[in-house]
């Protein structure tokens, strides 16, 4: 009789250990009470600095098209075509921090915003080009928001995203979600500075995490999703899993009791 509550217990232990909770897979949960009561919550974003590598689109326009198209590198239907155009007809921040446009020559970009670059351009056009009365119009953007995930995902790899602000939510969304072996509570954000990479832990199951620096990404994050223990353990994601782990131990183990017993 022992051996049979043994083998009942075993089994509950195994059930109740190497089960997901669904608390671990919900996202933006309230976990303390006394805080976020209303749905308004203060984003923590910050302006994107350029760095190197970046690839920057930027489109000059004018009352007279003539007079601005010695400017630019491509014709106005080619424009956002694919993502490969937007690479080779782009103006990519070299290792000084600098891009290099018809006619203006090198334009240092280095720690500068979006909005500062179309300011500098847009200036120096004025003062060596054009009059105000051209009607100039700068837009600067980046071609294409880029950033690479890797671990329990749908779908891993480098993803590049058309649009000026990206958060981690629809990152990991674009991605395939994350799956159910991995662990939400501590999604890490390898990030790109001037002084260096800098490393960090978010929660996702926590609705504080959009207070966070980095619930908005910046291009070129690199984002990794760990493993939960349960995967490791193999004993299975659901009750059912579980279940059916046990119910085969408990069959080689029977198996086994009667081999040693003969």
């Amino acid at each position: 009789m022992s051996k049979y509550l043994f083998y009942i217990f075993l089994s509950a232990g195994v059930l109740f250990t190497s089960c997901i909770s669904t608390r671990d897979l919900v996202y933006l949960q309230k976990k303390d009470s006394t805080e976020m009561e209303t749905s308004i919550v203060a984003v923590e974003s910050k302006p994107y600095r350029l760095q190197t590598n970046d690839v920057l689109s930027v489109n000059i326009k004018a009352i007279d098209p003539k007079l601005v198209s010695i400017f630019s590198t491509t014709n106005e239907g080619e424009a956002g075509k694919s993502e490969s155009a937007l690479y080779f007809n782009g103006f990519t921040v070299d290792d000084h921090g600098n891009i290099r446009m018809p006619i203006l020559g090198e334009i240092n970009v280095i720690g500068y915003t979006l909005e500062e670059v179309r300011v500098k351009i847009e200036k120096q056009l004025l003062e060596d080009y054009f009059k105000k009365e051209a009607n100039i119009f700068v837009t600067v953007k980046l071609a294409g928001f880029k950033y690479t995930i890797n671990g329990e995902v749908g779908s891993t790899g480098t993803k590049t995203l058309f649009q000026d602000h990206v958060n981690i939510l629809e990152a990991i969304a674009n991605s395939g979600d994350i799956a159910l072996t991995g662990n939400r509570k501590a999604v890490t954000i390898i990030r790109q500075t001037p002084n260096g990479s800098e490393m960090h832990d978010i929660d996702l199951t926590d609705i504080n995490v959009m207070k966070s620096p980095y619930f908005y990404l910046q291009p070129n994050d690199y984002i990794y999703v760990k493993p939960l223990k349960e995967k490791t353990w193999g004993t299975g994601k659901t009750g059912i899993e579980s279940f059916g782990t046990v119910i085969s131990l408990l069959s080689l183990a029977t198996t086994l009791f009667f081999l040693v017993k003969k």
